[in-house]
């Protein structure tokens, strides 16, 4: 059977390999270094106070300080190479999982949206500095305390091997009993949060409809759900807790009754019944400890199995070749697609090709398949079967990073992002003033710009500050921003008035003249005075291509009930009753001009 290959977090942690042991062996010495207070003890109380000799006092303590400043050095150096550890795994996997975020959000249609993978990252990297790792390093040099109690007495050791057996089935009882409580109450607190989160994305319409208190109520399930499992996985955690460390103190205030008989009996001196409880206090406390932050353990390891999942889901994409700046032809071989998540595919078979240069405009009914097809002919989308060909080669093989300058996309759904103007308009790239002035001008809203409070440099918000046409042409100066080569409008008229479509109308033809490929999908007929060709989409299929006018007397013949005249698709099919009205000369009306 095939093993799964390793994720990049596997790797990340086989590369600090060398650190962890390191770690490990640096916990040999001080484990073996934390014995110099038992023993200095020990030789205090038969040494000292028998021979009441101070050059010994001195010397033996001279020594204690020494040992005790070499174990705080390594524990410090053990620190630090953790922390060391922690930032160079953020530092190795932050961008390859801000990357698979994008990715898992992009790939879902946006319903695996969240932030969660880099919360994730830091939570473990959180852990790789917290006191429970430090016991899980500790707690494998419980042999050497047990040893050291039986060379003290057999009593001892056999004493500190039942606290020790005791306390280990503790724990494993521990981990049983609050494991799966804290994976599902972690679970649920994402859904809880991410839920929330997209319900403060859409707080106009929330307070608009009134919608707030059924949204509270559903989040109120979440939020019930998370602390009824916390509170099960924190009464286990805490009963077992308490019951070590309860264990921990009785079996210390025992080995002070077991060496209080045995120095009775003369078989310890007073001294070893002293070292004897310290001792056992110190074998035990990793285990203790390993109880007391098992709920931050299972926390580290639920991250780490999702961080795991995620990157084994979304594999790093190979490295492709640079390819030579495309010219914008595009071509559609028998291309099937269906959105994220879903299994009716939203485009079948879809096959036509474009010229560069060309403009295309892009009908058909609500659900034809229309923004699908935009985000296939952008690559946003991978296709199930054909290709998606841009200058001929596979739009998929692109370098993303290299192909993006060249395209431009307006989307439906205007997103601006938290920045200035000018910084939303160049991409959020190194911003060129002249390349971002230009593109403003071609989008027809540098006039715009300039009247708002501080011109290029106004901050806007995500979501607000301006209003939807303003967003919509904004996001049209992106779009054009550095004269892409394939451009795709998604109802770019669709939040604007009379002004703002004269506006845009004039865009167009500025946008024509660059030789850019431009795809328009718009309902509102006006639209379509600006482009060459037609495609007519119909539930997932291109049943119409070809020169606009051409197109245009095909559907109005259609829907008059007459025989279309053959063209490169029949449209005989074609549901019309969404078409837009043809004028009686097309593209010489007012409308179409």
């Amino acid at each position: 059977m095939q093993s799964k290959p390793l994720t990049d977090l596997q790797r990340v942690l086989i590369v600090c390999k060398g650190s962890f042991l390191t770690v490990g062996f640096f916990s040999l010495f001080i484990n073996l270094l934390l014995l110099v207070p038992s023993f200095y003890m020990l030789q205090v109380y038969d040494r000292v106070l028998t021979s009441s000799s101070i050059m010994t006092l001195s010397m033996l303590s001279l020594i204690m300080i020494l040992l005790m400043a070499t174990y705080g050095a390594l524990e410090w150096v053990r620190s630090r190479i953790l922390v060391r550890v922690s930032t160079r795994l953020d530092l190795m996997l932050n961008e390859r999982l801000y990357d698979a975020s994008f990715k898992q959000a992009l790939y879902s249609g946006g319903a695996k949206a969240s932030a969660q993978p880099l919360n994730d990252l830091t939570g473990l990297r959180q852990f790789l500095t917290s006191n429970g790792l430090f016991a899980f390093f500790d707690a494998p040099w419980l042999p050497i305390y047990v040893g050291v109690m039986f060379f003290f007495h057999p009593w001892y050791g056999w004493l500190a091997v039942l606290g020790a057996a005791v306390l280990l089935v503790l724990a494993i009882i521990n981990e049983r009993l609050t494991s799966k409580p804290l994976a599902d109450a972690n679970r649920e607190n994402i859904s809880a949060t991410s839920f929330t989160s997209k319900s403060l994305r859409n707080a106009e319409v929330v307070a608009s409809m009134g919608m707030l208190p059924n949204l509270f109520s559903l989040w109120r399930k979440k939020n019930n759900t998370v602390l009824a499992l916390q509170a099960t996985a924190s009464e286990h955690g805490g009963a077992f807790s308490n019951a070590s460390k309860t264990l921990r103190m009785l079996l210390q205030s025992a080995i002070l009754g077991v060496g209080a008989y045995l120095v009775i009996d003369h078989q310890i001196t007073p001294g070893l019944m002293t070292a004897g409880s310290l001792l056992l206090g110190r074998a035990l406390a990793p285990i203790d400890m390993l109880i007391g932050s098992w709920k931050g353990f299972v926390t580290a390891r639920d991250q780490y199995l999702r961080l795991n999942e995620l990157l084994y889901i979304v594999q790093t994409e190979p490295e492709r070749m640079a390819l030579p700046a495309p010219k914008g032809q595009v071509s559609l071989e028998q291309v099937v697609l269906a959105p994220p998540g879903a299994f009716q595919p939203s485009l079948k078979g879809v096959s036509f090709s474009v010229a560069s240069g060309a403009s295309v405009g892009i009908l058909g009914a609500s659900a034809a398949g229309k923004s699908s097809l935009a985000r296939a002919l952008l690559g946003i989308w991978p296709a199930q079967n054909g290709k998606v060909r841009l200058d001929g080669a596979d739009i998929l093989t692109w370098r993303r990073e290299e192909l993006g300058p060249y395209l431009g996309y307006l989307p439906q759904d205007i997103e601006l992002f938290d920045g200035s103007i000018s910084e939303n308009i160049a991409r959020f790239g190194v911003i060129d003033p002249a390349a971002v002035v230009e593109a403003a001008q071609l989008a027809g809203v540098h006039e715009m710009i300039l009247r708002l409070p501080q011109g290029y440099d106004t901050v806007i918000g995500a979501n607000g500050s301006l209003s939807g046409g303003q967003r919509q042409r904004i996001g049209l100066a992106r779009a054009v921003y550095g004269k892409p080569r394939l451009i795709v409008l998604d109802e770019p008229n669709s939040n604007l008035d009379e002004h703002g479509e004269k506006a845009l109308g004039e865009a167009l033809m500025k946008i024509k003249a660059t030789g850019a490929t431009l795809f328009i999908i718009s309902h509102r007929p006006g639209i379509l005075a600006y482009v060459d060709t037609l495609v007519v989409m119909s539930e997932g299929q291109v049943v119409a291509v070809g020169p606009r006018d051409q197109v245009l007397m095909q559907l109005q013949a259609s829907a008059q009930g007459k025989r279309p005249d053959a063209t490169s698709a029949s449209t005989s099919t074609v549901n019309t009753s969404w078409a837009p009205r043809m004028p009686s000369k097309v593209g010489r009306s007012e409308g179409y001009r």
